[in-house]
Formats: C-alpha cells, sequence, structure tokens
C-alpha cells in the first residue's frame, strides 16, 4: 500500500511542479503585457477553487493561489464573464457604468477599450512567453552541458526492409535528409518515426561519394519505454556511431540561443507535422496524451533519472536535468495548445480580435456564443481523445477484463 502511494506520488508530484511553472510562465505573459499597456487587473491566480494563499497588493491585485493546481488565469477589470469578449452591447453597458463611477475617460485603463492590436498582443503573450520559456531552458542545457553528437552511421540493414530495398549498405554515413543537414543519430529516427507511407530522401556518404536514397518508412506499432504502445514509421536501419566519432558540443551563450530557438522550432514543427498527418488520415493519433499520459511520461523521466545513479547528489541533478528538460517540451505544447483557433483558447480570442479588426465591430453576442460551445466541445472531443489514448497506453482495459475473465 505505502510502496503504491509511493509511486503515486512520484508520477503526480513531477507533473504537478513542472505543470505549474508552466502555468505560472504562461499567465505572467499575459499579466506583464497587460500592465505594460496600462491594463487594470483584479486577479492573477495559479490553480482554481477554494484559495490557498491570497493577498492584494498596493494596485488593489489579489494574488492568489488555488487548491486545484491545474490551470491559472488572470482577471482583467470589467471582464462580464470568461470569455472576456463582450459585444457591442456589453461594451456600452459596462464603458456607462465605468464612466458613472471613475468618470470620463476611465475606461481607457481596462482591457477591453484597449485598441485591439493591444489586445491581440497581450492574449499572443501567454503562449509566446511559453516558447520563451522553452528557449531559456534549452539556451542553459546547451551552454552549460552541451551536447553528444552522435553521427547517424549505419550499422545494420534488415534484410527485405525499405532500407534494404533503396540500397543502403553497413558502414553508410547519413549526412542529410530531404536536403537538410544531419548532425546527430536522433534526428533521422524523428523524422522517419513521423513518416511512414512517404517517400524520405536520403543523402549517404559511401566510400567518399555521396549518394541519394529514397526509402518510404511502413508503419509499425512498437512498445516506447516512456509513451507506451505506439505506431511509428521504421525503415529497418540500425545505426550507431564509434566513440571516436561521437562528439560532445558545448556551446557559447549567442550559439546556445540559436539552437535553443532551432530546438524549439524543431519540437513545432515536428507537432504540427503530426497533426496534419492525423487530419490526413497518414497518423492514428495514438502518441496523443492527455494529463494522465503526461503524468506518466514525467512519473517514468523520474523513475529512470533516480535509477541512473546511486549517489544522492548526482541522483538529484540528474533529476532537475531531467524535469527541466521535460519542462521545455510540456511549455511548448502548452504554448501551442493555446494559440490553436478555438474559442475558448487563446488562439480563438486572436480569431474573434482578427475579425474585430476588420469589421471595426466586435463580434455579435449570438456568434460568440456559438463559438464557445463548439470550442467546448471540440476541446472536450480532443481531451477525452486523448485520454483514452491514455487509458489504453496504461492497460486499463486489459485490467478491468482480467477481472471478469
Amino acid at each position: 500500500m505505502l510502496n503504491a502511494i509511493g509511486q503515486a506520488l512520484i508520477y503526480v508530484v513531477p507533473f504537478l511542479l513542472v505543470l505549474t511553472v508552466i502555468v505560472t510562465i504562461h499567465e505572467l505573459g499575459h499579466f506583464l503585457v497587460a500592465r505594460a499597456f496600462g491594463v487594470k487587473v483584479d486577479r492573477f491566480a495559479i490553480g482554481f477553487g477554494k484559495a490557498l494563499y491570497s493577498r492584494t497588493d498596493r494596485n488593489g491585485i489579489e494574488w492568489r493561489v488555488g487548491w486545484m493546481p491545474l490551470g491559472g488565469y488572470v482577471k482583467f477589470s470589467g471582464d462580464l464573464d470568461a470569455s472576456s469578449l463582450p459585444d457591442k452591447r456589453g461594451l456600452d453597458t459596462l464603458k456607462s457604468e465605468i464612466v458613472s463611477r471613475d468618470g470620463a475617460g476611465a475606461e481607457r485603463d481596462y482591457f477591453h477599450f484597449k485598441p485591439v492590436w493591444q489586445r491581440m498582443l497581450i492574449v499572443v503573450a501567454g503562449p509566446v512567453a511559453n516558447f520563451i520559456l522553452a528557449i531559456a531552458i534549452f539556451t542553459v542545457l546547451f551552454s552549460l552541458l552541451g551536447v553528444e553528437l552522435r553521427p547517424a552511421r549505419v550499422a545494420q540493414v534488415t534484410a527485405g526492409s525499405p532500407a534494404a530495398v533503396a540500397g543502403f549498405k553497413p558502414g553508410d554515413l547519413i549526412t542529410a535528409i530531404d536536403g537538410r543537414i544531419i548532425a546527430d543519430a536522433g534526428e533521422v529516427t524523428r523524422k522517419v518515426s513521423l513518416s511512414s507511407g512517404d517517400a524520405v530522401r536520403f543523402t549517404v556518404e559511401r566510400g567518399g561519394t555521396e549518394l541519394e536514397l529514397v526509402a518510404t518508412p511502413e508503419r509499425r506499432v512498437e512498445t516506447d519505454p516512456i509513451a507506451g504502445r505506439i505506431t511509428v514509421g521504421r525503415i529497418g536501419l540500425a545505426l550507431s556511431s564509434t566513440a571516436a566519432e561521437t562528439r560532445h558540443v558545448r556551446y557559447n551563450p549567442i550559439q546556445a540561443v540559436g539552437r535553443g530557438v532551432q530546438e524549439t522550432g524543431d519540437i513545432l514543427g515536428t507537432t504540427l507535422n503530426y497533426l496534419g498527418r492525423i487530419f490526413t488520415g497518414r497518423e492514428s493519433g495514438d502518441q496523443l496524451s492527455g494529463p494522465l499520459g503526461i503524468a506518466k511520461a514525467s512519473g517514468a523521466l523520474t523513475n529512470a533519472a533516480v535509477a541512473a545513479n546511486p549517489d544522492p547528489v548526482a541522483t538529484a541533478m540528474n533529476l532537475l536535468l531531467t524535469l527541466t528538460s521535460f519542462a521545455a517540451i510540456l511549455s511548448i505544447g502548452i504554448g501551442f495548445l493555446n494559440l490553436l483557433p478555438i474559442p475558448v483558447l487563446d488562439g480563438g480570442h486572436l480569431v474573434f480580435y482578427a475579425y474585430e479588426a476588420v469589421a471595426k465591430k466586435p463580434v455579435a453576442a449570438a456568434v460568440q456564443e456559438a463559438g464557445y460551445r463548439v470550442g467546448l466541445a471540440l476541446l472536450a472531443g480532443l481531451m477525452l481523445f486523448a485520454t483514452w489514448n491514455d487509458l489504453q497506453k496504461l492497460n486499463l482495459f486489459q485490467f478491468l477484463g482480467g477481472l471478469v475473465s
């Protein structure tokens, strides 16, 4: 029983800690840009539900920590509802109340009466803050620790595989994929895993000669130690490199920032590519994860970091680095998710503000209401789908089936 509780804490606590940091940075993005434009703010909250901690500063802003650590929000003065998007009638009513209470011109300090470009910047600042956090983390890791670069040297080719058909041979060095230079074998694996059914062009160095080989990855079901059973693309290559070929590269601060931006862009590009393949039917979507899957991943990473070294100090450093890297990747995912053009998310707000900028008037109340209903349905459907994936990977259905068989 105690062991089960301990394992549950290992999975839940790191996830909540990482999530809290990411949500705080996201909301700070909204908050800081809003304050820079002189917007009045009522509350900055991390977590929902009853307040565990609450303090009101001299500007009248309440800083609150809720008991449910699964999100956060910034409440601007004058918000009429959770959408922060009143229609023209609502704006007129709000303006009358503000003017009658505080005098003419006081409405200019309220979010809803700021120029639309300022409101758009305030909204987009949350996701941008998530990307900046990821870049900052990668920059620190690349400059302080550096990276191990292992050339994509072919060690083995499976007979009858797409790689064998394409003409790969042991000893080949993959130097580029679809025209992009490859510095590490991991880049080959990532590209191939999300290219099942698509022809991939490899630039290969063999005996001082450069060759072009084309292989089409096959879709396979594999078990990942962190993600569980997933569908990935494979071409039948085993990659390896000698110790002499492996390079440890530590970047100077400027180079590290550039590499951090590149890493963040690569993760975003991979995410967009994967979603596009889902919508076109080329991927099943089994790699999408919800809170359960993310908690499982954080727990698996925590266990791996703890088991890697028996020394307490080394274990603590390993755990810190592991969770920091995980935070960077999760921060990118949360930033991207919030930019989706779904009305309940930041991206949906941007769509409404874009309409307002063109039409010179807010979106009608009926359209906003319909948009939010559709947005909630889409978001709920996405979460249900991701949770279904998580439960499948946790083998819950096999477990329940075993109970009644």
